[in-house]
């Protein structure tokens, strides 16, 4: 090993997950933890296997990186501006029929 960090993204549902395996574990959180905790369980609205199924889909999408899978799995965007805003720093996008894919996708594991 050449000392380097392996750094990988995580879900909200996933992060809830540890937490609260962490939680039961020891019975006690550390401050950020359970602030952690208590922000993932409201806005964690998919359970972990729909999280990672839908992770899976998005990345399917050719311009579809890792990184902006997890956030869309994260955000859920329902509208063309928001999927836009997840790119909005980004210097390629996944374009109107990217968009349109991403939103199906996330429709078929988002319910309000």
């Amino acid at each position: 090993m050449s000392g380097e960090e392996t750094v990988k993204p995580v879900s909200l549902s996933e992060v809830k997950n540890i937490l609260k395996k962490i939680e039961k574990e020891r019975k006690d959180l550390i401050y950020e933890q359970r602030i952690a905790l208590e922000h993932a369980q409201a806005f964690s609205k998919l359970t972990m296997k729909q999280t990672k199924d839908l992770i899976k889909e998005l990345k399917s999408i050719e311009t579809i990186e890792e990184s902006h899978a997890y956030k869309i799995a994260d955000l859920l965007p329902t509208t063309e501006d928001a999927v836009k805003a997840i790119f909005a720093k980004e210097r390629s996008n996944p374009g109107e029929g990217g968009i349109k894919k991403i939103l199906e996708i996330v429709r078929k594991y988002h319910i309000e």
